[in-house]
């Protein structure tokens, strides 16, 4: 039986566009998404990342959901220790105002950046530890159970957006486990850790208001293509990329020569990226099938959110089109 489907969109900026142009290319790939049943789209918050275009999270999500119909649009996340929980309360709730029911919150605890864009953002490293009690005090205000005395989110009082905990190690998962959340698990960043994160989400779940049983999204990366050559080209042109934003974080260079990315990715710093991004269903459609089939399995997911990364938009989104008919997506909408 197939699993709800869902787009992660890392809102990419590619080097020969302008940021309006990759936003623009975010619209369609969401409106593809809704289009072949895809139940729900996330942008990350990322900062000072030259390639990604979401970092004013909650402005991408609502010019998507102005620009859509049915699918929900949410956070993948929301780095939580970079804001206080009443001005995402109050953000989201805005959101949810403007479009009910569609709005989803996924919230993670790392800040998204480097340390000195920490610094420039006014936070501090330290404001991570927090981030259980900063959930629950989010959480508050949303129910219109606020646990600051005297102070509400207006709009977002009341509003009941759904939390997600985002998270790419076993403290993710325990949180989401403790708290009764839905717990998306990063593997397509992580996989080595997929298998312990989801055994340790469902073994500390505990029912809340929001849940009554766990609900596990396993995030896959996905190279979907009409055949096999296509499919492998493009895979490479998303390893490269991904190269190229760690190099980039490191350097002061506004970008690099393809040899100097051949030479970063056979180093032993690049054979570490390389076994980060391993997970990830690359082919024909036949293949994606058997291979998403196989995480779902794995990690015992009650849906996949797939990541499509080719470096061009018209490749994204036949990808997505592709994973959707590979996973009868049309079927069953989150």
């Amino acid at each position: 039986m197939p699993v709800p489907l869902s787009l992660l969109d890392l809102a990419r900026i590619a080097p020969e566009e302008t940021p309006a142009e990759g936003l623009a290319g975010s619209v369609q790939m969401a409106q593809a998404a809704e289009r072949t049943g895809y139940g729900r789209v996330w942008y990350a918050e990322h900062h000072n990342v030259q390639q990604v275009g979401s970092s004013a999270t909650s402005v991408v999500i609502g010019h998507v959901a102005a620009n859509t119909s049915t699918i929900r649009v949410g956070s993948g996340g929301i780095m939580l220790p970079n804001h206080s929980p009443l001005v995402i309360a109050e953000q989201f709730g805005t959101l949810e105002t403007l479009y009910p029911g569609r709005i989803d919150l996924g919230l993670g605890r790392a800040p998204g950046t480097d340390g000195d864009t920490v610094r420039a953002l006014r936070r501090s490293p330290a404001a991570s530890q927090h981030f259980p009690e900063d959930v629950q005090e989010l959480q508050g205000y949303l129910r219109g159970e606020t646990l600051v005395p005297g102070v509400w989110a207006i709009p977002g009082n009341g509003t009941k957006v759904p939390l997600y905990i985002l998270g790419s190690s076993l403290f993710g998962a325990s949180l989401a486990g403790a708290l009764g959340l839905p717990f998306a698990f990063a593997s397509h960043f992580s996989p080595d850790m997929m298998i312990d994160a989801t055994a340790t989400y469902r073994a500390e779940f505990r029912p809340s208001a929001q849940l009554e049983e766990p609900y596990l999204i396993a995030v896959v990366n996905v190279v979907a293509a009409d055949d096999d050559e296509s499919a492998a080209v493009q895979h490479e042109g998303m390893q490269r990329t991904f190269a190229r934003s760690i190099m980039q974080k490191e350097h002061t260079a506004p970008d690099f020569s393809e040899a100097q990315v051949d030479a970063f990715r056979a180093s032993p710093a690049g054979h570490q990226i390389a076994q980060m991004i391993k997970l990830a269903a690359v082919g024909t459609v036949d293949h994606v099938r058997t291979y998403l089939g196989d995480v779902v399995e794995a990690a015992g997911a009650d849906e996949l959110m797939t990541i499509h990364q080719a470096p061009l938009l018209a490749d994204r989104i036949r990808s997505i089109e592709l994973t959707a008919e590979a996973m009868d997506a049309t079927r069953l909408v989150a």
